[in-house]
């Protein structure tokens, strides 16, 4: 007869009593929920999430073995322990129940499907129809103590204000999940590493934050030039202050590039934040290419360690402790993070992923450069963020130059089945005059619209500027174009590494800074959050949104009267796609329309007609898998987590590049394997391939696999310091290959 049950083990011996874990988990999951009728779902779920370990055949494993990690799908020869809970609910009451063991049987292997059409045996419905666990359940079930075995079961879904019906209610059961999960890994944490707990949430409150903020922007308001453009970014900032009393909920900051968007929803987010009680700000940002930028500013204004960077490029020696610790939950009042790592947080199943879901409730959420949100996933993204504003509590702001049309009465509202965004408010008055106050640029198409010029053409009018920045579609147009431009030319794309790219950049902005002279050939990842300030920007053919934006790094500062942005139609048309839509849909408008860029308006028309040609908008069938079955309890979570994914799995590879910086850790990589300094260390001289890229590079022998599934070059003559990597040279010299098999 076993005396104590217990819940884990410490290598000193330690032993952490079962009961404890159950009530410690519970109460944490139920604080962590703001809606009182919730906590009581929280709590249960998180009293029963270990009942299995009451089993004998779970004492005898842990004790002889000492194991701490309940992972199923790592530790394959432990025990089971998360179905049992799952069984008690059930019991409890079939039909609600199947809600809390989704929760408790996934805790450790993550939220399942189901039905077995798509994951087979794992499926939730064959888990609980297991027969040998179901008699390994009634026989723990005497070891249980009767306050956590006879725990009341709600006997109706919540009603005090949540709303949920079918299409919300698979997000209620993720953030149950999250709960849950948090609270075991934190529980676990402080009995097992009690000194990793006490280095969690050292951030300033966000009152704090705000403080230093106000002194920054009284600073810099002092200090800034008088200018029209400056002028306009006043009148933004204040706009942003006064609509921030505002009930919670959509709002939108249509500023042209500029415009001072960055500082001024922040502004916003801060006063509405501390008028509503909310918990957070979460900085959303399209590209990791830009997102250091940001963060950079975030620093200067509010001190070096008062945010978390939560993304793949973060520089080593910014991922702190602290840093690591609030990433994995999303404990603290500043976020900066990607648009892929957020919204793909929202349809995750894994419990790592899942964890800091329940740390997005009541936060306000910026959605820098909202147009670029990809319209293959608009409607599963646009149901996540209703959901978030409706029934936990969100504020969003839609912060961009070029305003897409994502509202209820624009052109997603299809087959009578509506997901767009429901009365979203202007934070910005008369947006019309500040367009036309802040057009620092005239725009200039070509006389015959489909007329197409060649490379040489387009290098013999740039070389006429002594100061200019061009941006094409695609990286082979980067590379052709800049062939044929005349030496001290700079190149600009996703072939070169993060940290090269990062020093370029420096490197255009000293020169602009210094009134040096300067040619640019770019792709389009200086459209977006990269404050450059030329007298003349070439674009190739595009949407209007990215011709915008590329408007936005000219004449910036507004020191001349007008800039000049020269629009072009290159050799070849934009790939096939998004792209080609999207000029497709510019050329159509501009046959049609008298396109005016100093009003929005002329995006809302220009995204109402891309979204139009767009054949579907919810293209993986997800909200099917989360919606469709959602009365009788059926959810497909795996699946929906698995085709969520905003960037393709296998459909790009990323490449560490051998350098002088990275070749002694990728020699140590070889036969010692990674760890995260190392990685961390290495995550900023990468480069994504496509395929067949990687796949012919790979076959050449220019790429190997230097530990399991880690690829890095082999030699340094494939990567130039002009272009990064030199992947449309026909011949590879391997004179030089250092990682040798």
């Amino acid at each position: 007869m076993i005396k104590e049950f217990i819940a884990h083990t410490r290598e000193d011996g330690q032993t952490q009593p079962l009961e404890e874990h159950l009530l410690n988990v519970a109460k944490m999951a139920a604080d962590f929920i703001n809606i009182e009728d919730w906590k009581s779902w929280a709590y249960l779920a998180g009293l029963w999430h270990d009942l299995g370990k009451y089993s004998e055949g779970f004492q005898s494993y842990i004790r002889a073995t000492g194991k701490t990690d309940d992972d199923e799908e790592k530790v394959a020869t432990r025990v089971q322990h998360a179905i049992h809970g799952a069984f008690q609910a059930i019991q409890s009451n079939v039909k609600l129940g199947k809600i809390l063991a989704y929760i408790i049987a996934g805790h450790h292997a993550g939220l399942a499907d189901w039905g077995t059409e798509y994951t087979g045996r794992k499926a939730l419905q064959n888990r609980i129809a297991d027969n040998n666990e179901k008699k390994v359940f009634n026989k723990l079930l005497s070891n249980i103590p009767d306050s956590i075995r006879n725990a009341r079961f709600p006997q109706e879904l919540p009603k005090n204000g949540s709303r949920l019906n079918k299409k919300n209610i698979s997000f209620w059961i993720r953030v149950l999940y999250s709960c849950v999960v948090d609270a075991d890994f934190l529980d676990t944490e402080r009995f097992i590493c009690s000194e990793k707990g006490l280095q969690r949430y050292q951030y300033p409150f966000l009152q704090e934050l705000k403080k230093r903020f106000d002194s920054f922007m009284e600073r810099k308001t002092k200090e800034a030039v008088p200018s029209k453009v400056n002028e306009a970014r006043k009148i933004v900032l204040e706009q942003c202050k006064n609509i921030s009393s505002q009930e919670p909920g959509f709002f939108s900051l249509s500023v042209p590039t500029g415009g001072g968007k960055t500082l001024s929803s922040m502004a916003f987010a801060l006063n509405h934040a501390l008028s509503y009680n909310k918990k957070r700000i979460i900085y959303v940002i399209p590209y990791t290419s830009i997102i250091e930028q940001t963060a950079d500013v975030f620093r200067k204004v509010f001190g070096e360690s008062a945010l978390v960077e939560h993304h793949s490029n973060i520089a080593a020696e910014k991922d702190t402790v602290l840093n690591r610790l609030a990433s994995e939950n999303w404990d603290a009042p500043l976020i900066v993070t990607t648009s892929v790592q957020f919204f793909e947080s929202l349809y995750a199943a894994r419990s790592s992923t899942c964890r800091k879901l329940h740390n997005i409730l009541n936060s306000v959420v910026i959605l820098d450069e909202v147009q670029l949100l990809p319209p293959e996933f608009l409607q599963p993204i646009l149901l996540a963020m209703n959901t978030l504003k409706e029934i936990f509590g969100v504020t969003f702001v839609l912060s961009t130059a070029t305003q897409p049309a994502l509202n209820e009465n624009g052109i997603l509202k299809r087959n009578a089945i509506d997901y767009g965004l429901k009365d979203v408010r202007p934070i910005t008055e008369k947006s019309e005059s500040l367009y036309k106050d802040l057009l620092r640029v005239e725009i200039k198409f070509p006389h015959e619209i489909n007329a197409s010029q060649t490379w040489d053409e387009i290098a013999l009018e740039l070389c006429r500027h002594e100061s200019v920045l061009c941006i094409v579609n695609r990286r082979k147009d980067c590379r052709e174009l800049f062939d044929r431009m005349p030496k001290g030319t700079l190149h600009l794309s996703a072939l070169m590494h993060g940290a090269h790219r990062s020093g370029v950049i420096e490197n255009i902005k000293t020169k602009l800074n210094n009134g040096e002279n300067i040619r640019v050939v770019s792709t389009q990842l200086v459209e977006a959050g990269v404050d450059i300030d030329f007298p003349i920007v070439y674009r190739a053919f595009a949407g209007f949104d990215s011709i915008a934006q590329a408007a936005g790094r000219c004449n910036r500062e507004g020191r001349l009267v007008k800039g000049k942005v020269y629009v072009f139609n290159p050799p070849q048309s934009s790939p096939s796609g998004l792209l080609l839509k999207a000029e497709q849909c510019t050329k159509e408008l501009l046959a049609i329309d008298n396109v005016n860029f100093s009003t929005p308006e002329i995006f809302e028309k220009f995204f109402s007609l891309f979204y139009s040609s767009i054949n579907d908008l919810d293209e993986k069938g997800i909200i099917d898998l989360v919606t469709k079955e959602a009365g009788k309890g059926n959810f497909w979570f795996r699946t929906a987590a698995n085709r969520f994914t905003l960037i393709p799995e296998g459909s790009t590879f990323s490449v560490l590049i051998l350098c002088s910086e990275t070749e002694e850790i990728l020699r140590n990589l070889s036969f010692a394997g990674p760890n995260r300094e190392n990685m961390r260390k290495l995550q900023r001289y990468t480069v994504n391939l496509y395929k067949n890229v990687f796949d012919e590079m790979y076959a050449k022998g220019f790429i190997k696999e230097v530990y399991e599934g880690i690829w890095a070059t082999t030699t340094l003559d494939v990567y130039k310091e002009d272009v990064g990597l030199d992947i449309y040279q026909k011949y590879f010299s391997s004179e030089k290959m250092i990682i040798s098999e």
